[in-house]
Parts: structure tokens; C-alpha cells; sequence
């Protein structure tokens, strides 16, 4: 009760605390929650990472903060003067940082989530809210409705203009992908493993929102079998047992070891150098985080998954220029498109 009282009194000290109804209005969010939310969000902080790259793509202005500090090579493809905000944290998920006090000092009138919607979060967004009276809403982040999400998103931080463009090029890209992994035969789909930190044995499970973009390109994650779930451990044993056709690499220690470890040596995978590591500046391309990032990353893997059905590599240096001007508000320089688009084609 002491904790409550106290969190209560900070919150009045920043002069936080819900806005006056006639600065207000209401908000269903994805989990069916209505929020009273301001007219006219100016502080927003992002409870993850998902959430933190949707704020900036289409409102960086409004960002009190990063869930996570960019390292240098990151903050290379992110605009001054956002690259340089204090980090505040993250509410949700595994390794959450953030606090109820640290919520508070950054003052935001918004708290915004973005990603998977069930109990738990509708749950702690409740339990936030109440704890600092700053409005929280939550909404659906999977990949299939990125462009709904990102025009939602805009409507509710009064950015609909740039919401739309980042839509439109997000529903684009959809429909480049639906078209040409519906002429790709079942039999030439691959089995592929995505292997995530320096040992590649965390992956996710059938049904993970980690994986959204393997299904959206039509390829097998042989680790279904391992059965269904968010991110799991596997071992090298059971890795080598499914056999890939491909392996992704989200770490370039992984993707160093699987080609080089005599152990790996066998998997179908590394025979044929079918082998890749996901771009990942400043976001992942795959995965890391499970957000908006994976618009760009679906032009890349149906080039590496099926290069001979592909539309060659300058419609994916052309998409990636694009996108990075539009989602992330920066000019690639010819080396730095060099550097993201490496790993597309097989012996670059």
C-alpha cells in the first residue's frame, strides 16, 4: 500500500496522471482494452523493442527514449539527433530493465506496446497503468498486419500521412512476396533452421512470433518439431538430426562456427553454402525484434531462400534504399547498401 501511495505522489510530483477528459479520448486497444489516451500523444515510450522501432519509424520526434542503448555500428543507420536519446528500459518480455520509477522520470503521456497480445500483457499494461496513471495500450504486431498496425499506430500518435506511405510500401512488399512464393513449387521449399546467439541453440518453436517471416516466405522450420511455443533451447543433436537445407544465423559467431566446426559439417546446409546471417543494423532483418524491421527482411529472404526465382540483387539494393529513407529516416551511402545486402546472394 506504502509503494502504491509513494508511486502515486511521484507520479503527481512530474505531473503525470490522466489528462482531462476534454484532452482525451477513447481508445480500444488489441486486447479490448479502452484507454483514455490524449488527443495529441507528445512523449511516447515504447514497453519493447517491437514497439520501439514502430515509435521511430513513424514518430521519432515523439520518442522519450530507447528500450535499448544503439551500439555505434547501430546508431550508423539511425538519424541524428534520435540515435542519441537516453535509454529507459523495457516493461515487457524477457530481460525487462525498465521500473515503475524510471517510467515516471522519463514523463511520457503515452506508453505504447507492440507485439504479441494475450493475458499477460493485457495484464501488465492494468497493472502499469494504475501504478502511474500515464494511459497504455498494446497492439497486435504480426507480421501479416503490418501495414494495419502501422496505420493504427499513426491515427493514434496523429501521424496518418506518414503512417500511410509506410503502409502502402509494407502492403507493396507483401504483395511482391505472396506473388512470388506462389509460383515456387511445394517440393522447393526448404527446410531451413534459424539459429539465434553466439552458439545458435536458441530458435523458435512452431507458432513463435519470432518466426512470422520463415511461414510469410513458405519455408519449413524443421524446429516444429520440437513442438509449439515462443523461443526455446535446442541442442547441436537435435539440430543435426532435423537436417536443414538452410541455416540463419543471427549472430556472426554462429554463423562462423556452423561453417567451419567439423560438427556441422555434415548438415546439408553447410555442404551446399547455403549458410546466411540476417542484416541486422540497425534492426534485424528476421527476427531481433519481431517488428515492422521485418518488412525489408522478406525481400532479402526469398532472394536467399530461392535465388533462381528471384528478380536479381538491384530490386533488393532498391528496396533497401527505400526502406531505410522511409522507416528509418536515413540516406544509405553505396557502402553501407553494400554491406546490408551481402549476404542475399550466394558467394558475396
Amino acid at each position: 500500500m506504502f509503494r502504491r501511495t509513494f508511486l502515486a505522489a511521484l507520479a503527481l510530483a512530474f505531473g503525470l496522471g490522466q489528462a482531462t477528459l476534454a484532452e482525451t479520448r477513447t481508445f480500444v486497444d488489441s486486447a479490448g482494452r479502452c484507454v483514455e489516451i490524449p488527443d495529441a500523444p507528445q512523449r511516447v515510450l515504447a514497453a519493447g523493442p517491437p514497439a520501439s522501432v514502430l515509435l521511430y519509424a513513424l514518430a521519432p520526434e515523439k520518442m522519450v527514449g530507447w528500450v535499448r542503448e544503439p551500439g555505434a555500428a547501430e546508431k550508423d543507420f539511425l538519424a541524428a539527433p534520435y540515435r542519441d536519446l537516453p535509454t529507459h528500459g523495457r516493461l515487457t518480455g524477457r530481460g525487462n530493465t525498465a521500473n515503475i520509477e524510471m517510467v515516471l522520470a522519463m514523463q511520457p503521456d503515452l506508453i505504447l506496446d507492440v507485439g504479441s497480445v494475450d493475458e499477460t500483457y493485457a495484464s501488465l499494461a492494468d497493472r502499469v497503468q494504475e501504478q502511474t496513471g500515464i494511459p497504455y495500450v498494446l497492439i497486435d504486431g504480426r507480421f501479416a498486419r503490418t501495414p494495419e498496425t502501422l496505420r493504427e499506430v499513426g491515427a493514434l500518435l496523429g501521424v496518418a500521412d506518414t503512417a500511410e506511405a509506410q503502409a502502402a510500401f509494407a502492403e507493396r512488399a507483401l504483395a511482391r512476396l505472396e506473388a512470388r512464393v506462389a509460383a515456387i513449387p511445394d517440393a522447393e521449399r526448404p527446410r531451413v533452421y534459424y539459429g539465434r546467439g553466439p552458439d545458435g541453440l536458441e530458435t523458435g518453436l512452431a507458432g513463435s512470433i519470432n518466426m512470422e517471416v520463415l511461414d510469410a516466405v513458405g519455408a519449413t522450420n524443421v524446429a516444429e518439431a520440437a513442438g509449439a511455443g515462443g523461443l526455446a533451447n535446442v541442442s547441436v543433436e537435435q539440430v543435426l538430426a532435423w537436417n536443414p537445407d538452410v541455416i540463419l544465423a543471427a549472430d556472426p559467431a554462429f554463423e562462423q562456427a556452423v561453417t567451419s566446426d567439423p560438427v556441422w559439417a555434415n548438415l546439408a546446409a553447410v555442404r551446399e553454402g547455403r549458410v546466411y546471417r540476417a542484416p541486422a543494423l540497425p534492426f534485424g532483418w528476421f527476427d531481433t525484434p519481431p517488428g515492422i524491421n521485418r518488412v525489408i527482411g522478406v525481400e532479402w529472404l526469398t532472394d536467399v531462400l530461392y535465388p533462381e526465382a528471384g528478380e536479381g540483387e538491384g530490386d533488393l539494393r532498391g528496396a533497401t534504399r527505400d526502406f531505410y529513407k522511409l522507416f528509418y529516416h536515413v540516406d544509405l551511402t553505396d557502402a553501407q547498401l553494400d554491406a546490408l545486402v551481402a549476404e542475399a546472394a550466394p558467394g558475396q
